[in-house]
């Protein structure tokens, strides 16, 4: 059985809601949220749920970290009962936790080649993109004739 820390949860909504605007204390409140009703365990029953909860669970499905399932029983009356189930995607909460390991220092290393060019090489390419008049662009859809 795939067990996910805390750190990877939370790793995880940083990358997912906290690209919406989620400040840091927010995300760790809602992986404490979450883990609190998975636990160890990779399912929770709807039942369970509050409105509230459920609103909160389908934002988190939306970005991928949950999903749903359900089960048909039937009751000695006759009837079928549906129970539906949360599951926790642990291997998709893994791979965005490790998504950033590696990667931050080579973006940073990408980033450090812009600001190795000097102001004076900045403003001499913006004087020569100026003067070919942008002949080797496409023309854009409203300035077609």
């Amino acid at each position: 059985m795939t067990v996910v820390t805390m750190q990877q949860v939370e790793r995880a909504l940083k990358r997912t809601v906290g690209r919406k605007g989620m400040s840091d204390a927010e995300i760790k409140s809602l992986a404490d949220y979450l883990m609190s009703f998975f636990g160890y365990t990779d399912e929770v029953i709807d039942n369970r749920l509050t409105s509230e909860d459920r609103d909160v669970f389908y934002m988190l499905e939306e970005e991928g970290l949950l999903t749903t399932t359900q089960e048909e029983v039937l009751l000695k009356k006759g009837k079928l009962w549906r129970i539906h189930y949360w599951i926790l995607k642990k291997d998709q909460i893994i791979r965005l936790a490790k998504m950033g390991e590696g990667s931050e220092e080579q973006k940073d290393e990408a980033a450090d080649v812009y600001d190795q060019i000097s102001d004076e090489e900045w403003s001499r390419h913006k004087m020569t993109a100026g003067q070919s008049g942008g002949q080797g662009n496409p023309p854009r859809p409203d300035e077609s004739h």
